[in-house]
């Protein structure tokens, strides 16, 4: 018999220190060098990792198709989303079967009165219109032909209808190009926007368009005026943020009167505006910045008098909304709407000529607040003031597309864990809530096939941390069930509850899947995110790790079977529950990984490092945040010790997250965990932080992902039901 094929052994990178003294501490980074990605070593061993880590779930193939097939058997290909109305024309989005990327479409409305939104055939084909009249605005699979990766930065239609600006990235670093297309003939104008972040906002006349640039560090730092004719090099610099800590961005009112000007830091925000009826004021400053004072703006029109609605929180840390005359306005005069409540997170309002609807969370659920503006009213011009209910435990409900000022319906969003996105109109005038579609999962999906719950575990300081789970009805009943636990806990940012197609392979296959909602995200108010930040940034770990614990303590599943997984600033919490409770859990997936976190924040020329200060802090001015940053690093702690299984997923062409942190990881992992072999890197040679661009690409990279997580769980061999 022939010998066996040698197991594959793990790229070893080579140890070329690096020394640095700061605050009394000599630093040794011994993998610094792998930061140049330009060098043919760096790319080397980055090829090298992916072999390895494609020779060592080689066994995982048969199971990476199968999961795959299941998406894609599960998904509608050739599919209409609900159409949109904006000003004349119903607006919606197409795919279609076999293509990356689809189109999107447009038909005029035909009844101005009618605000039901058409209805297309079913499984239209795609060489023939969904709806009469049908006008093809972008064929994204054209614009990606020829490119390894696309993505649509934005598109933005004229005020009038005719011209369409749309903003593209081919390269994956967030850096687009604006172009303009004449709906009227289909040709492209000479307009070109180069380096702009995301797209462009037009004027209510069509004649500029508003867009944003970044610095070196990656910093959205200037908003230029661009006139339609004219070069790039003429356009007009409108604003310029010169605070490394603030980031800029533009947009429209509504109402189309108002150009909006934001510059908002972590902490600070501060408004300008252009007034299409008062040109010649200028851009206008609504209220100067003060540090720590948030606020946001808002145009409305109350008992027939135009307004701003001021969102802050000035009067308390959950936010209020305010009101304020259409000039410059100090905070102290901003009247209040809705007081300040403990507990009640106002997060966004949305104003309409009838009414105003508010986006809020309390207790860990995302709510929609409607406030109408006619019939009775009282002293402040509010009528009627009422949630959107919903029957189900864990839910998330959002205001979706809505563009119309005048508009009575209010498009939202719903979903639950089990229950497939929703789309709903809610008619105002005669409070009636019509489903208009939920996102078709095929092969007989039943959501009452599952169960879902909301849980609560108990942090190391009494805290009360919740969780949403999802499994099949009945998986726990036999016993303790693999469980794909993930976590964010950060920047405020709430992991709501939501539909997967991709997780029936998990759910199917008799896991469960949960979300611990931590500390440092926003589920749980203002309070929750101040709790989770700077010096009280252990607390995301620590409620992480006590997640996992209730899970383990209250039966649902075992140590060795639950599997922990999270991204970007999910990724560095991975990082640090590897570190801290490394027996806890089977395996770990750390998608575009924040794990070297301290040399980040060390070096202000880094792609946003100057604005992350206010969440995470400076560790290179102040020792004590130095002290407490190198506490917590995943990089600067690892230990030899046995970890769990580590799969490590980044880009290449990352700019938010750079490659070099998850790559000197795994080389650190490797060097000093008893186990370094187990631990994967894969790199994605032509992507962003977003990963892969095109649907199926993206159904094949969470299919790897899926598969590895299911072969920690032992469920590798096992049939979905």
């Amino acid at each position: 018999m022939p010998d066996a094929d040698p197991a594959p052994r793990p790229p070893v990178a080579d140890r070329r220190p690096t020394t640095r003294e700061i605050h009394g501490h000599v630093r040794t980074d011994d993998y610094e060098w792998l930061r140049d990605k330009e060098d043919p070593e760096v790319r080397a061993h980055l090829e090298a990792e992916n072999a390895y880590t494609q020779a060592r779930t080689a066994h995982l193939a048969d199971l990476r198709q199968a999961i795959f097939d299941g998406i894609k058997a599960r998904t509608r290909e050739t599919d209409l989303s609900v159409p949109t109305r904006s000003r004349g024309h119903w607006y919606y989005g197409r795919s279609f079967e076999g293509r990356e990327y689809g189109a999107s479409c447009r038909v005029p409305v035909a009844d101005p009165d009618d605000w039901t939104p058409p209805r297309p055939a079913e499984d239209c084909a795609p060489d023939q219109p969904a709806l009469p009249g049908e006008q093809v605005l972008l064929d994204l699979d054209a614009l990606a032909e020829g490119h390894e990766f696309f993505s649509l930065g934005g598109s933005s239609v004229s005020p009038d209808g005719n011209l369409l600006a749309y903003a593209t990235d081919t390269v994956g670093d967030e850096r687009y190009t604006i172009r303009v297309k004449d709906l009227t003939t289909g040709e492209l104008r000479e307009d070109e926007i180069t380096g702009a972040l995301g797209g462009g906002t037009w004027d209510r006349a069509g004649e500029h368009l508003y867009y944003t640039t970044v610095d070196e560090s990656w910093r959205a730092d200037k908003v230029w005026r661009h006139r339609l004719g004219t070069a790039q090099a003429d356009d007009e610099l409108v604003h310029h943020e010169t605070d490394g800590r603030f980031f800029v961005g533009v947009g429209r009112s509504r109402t189309d009167r108002f150009i909006v000007v934001v510059s908002g830091s972590k902490v600070t925000s501060e408004y300008r505006y252009l007034d299409a009826e008062h040109p010649e004021l200028g851009l206008q400053l609504f209220s100067p910045r003060r540090e720590g004072l948030e606020y946001s703006i808002d145009h409305a029109v109350i008992g027939g008098e135009d307004c701003f609605l001021v969102l802050h929180n000035h009067a308390g840390p959950d936010f209020e909304l305010g009101r304020a005359p259409v000039s410059p306005t100090p905070p102290e005069e901003w009247t209040p709407l809705l007081a300040h409540t403990s507990g009640v997170r106002l997060e966004d309002v949305d104003a309409f000529a009838g009414h105003l609807v508010v986006h809020q969370r309390s207790e860990g659920l995302t709510q929609l607040r409607i406030i109408e503006l006619g019939g009775e009213v009282d002293e402040r011009g509010l009528g009627e003031d009422y949630l959107v209910e919903f029957d189900d435990e864990v839910y998330t409900v959002g205001s979706g597309s809505n563009p119309g000022f005048g508009q009575p319906t209010v498009r939202l969003g719903y979903t639950t864990m089990a229950k497939p996105a929703s789309v709903y109109d809610y008619d105002v005038r005669t409070r009636e809530l019509t489903l208009l579609r939920q996102t078709p999962v095929l092969g007989g999906y039943d959501p009452d096939d599952y169960e879902e719950h909301r849980l609560w575990a108990t942090a190391d300081d009494g805290e009360r941390v919740p969780i949403s789970l999802v499994a099949r009805k009945g998986a726990a009943d036999a016993g303790p069930v693999p469980v794909l636990l993930y976590g964010y806990g950060a920047y405020e940012v709430s992991i709501d509850p939501y539909f997967s197609v991709a997780r029936l392979a998990l759910l199917d296959r008799g896991a469960a899947f949960a979300i611990a909602h931590v500390r440092g995200g926003g589920e749980m108010g203002r309070r929750w995110y101040e709790g989770g930040k700077l010096y009280a940034k252990q607390n995301t770990f620590s409620d992480f790790i006590a997640c996992a614990r209730h899970l383990v303590e209250t039966g649902w599943t075992r140590p060795e079977v639950l599997v922990a997984e999270g991204g970007s600033a999910g990724g560095l919490l991975m990082g640090a529950v590897a570190n801290q409770a490394p027996d806890l859990f089977g395996g770990v997936v750390a998608a575009v990984p924040f794990v070297d976190a301290l040399t980040s924040m060390l070096d202000a020329s880094l792609p946003l490092t100057v604005t992350e200060y206010d969440e995470w802090g400076n560790p290179e001015d102040d020792p004590a945040v130095y002290d407490y940053m190198a506490s917590y690093s995943p990089y600067d702690n690892v230990a030899e010790q046995r970890y769990p299984a580590i799969l490590a997923e980044t880009s290449l062409n990352d700019t938010r997250v750079l490659y070099v942190e998850p790559a000197k990881w795994v080389a650190r992992l490797r060097e000093r965990a008893v186990n370094g072999a187990d631990v994967l890197l894969r790199t994605e040679m032509s992507a962003g932080h977003g990963g892969v661009s095109g649907r199926y690409k993206a159904w094949h990279d969470r299919a790897f992902s899926l598969a590895w997580i299911l072969d920690r769980m032992g469920l590798a061999e096992t049939e979905p039901s």
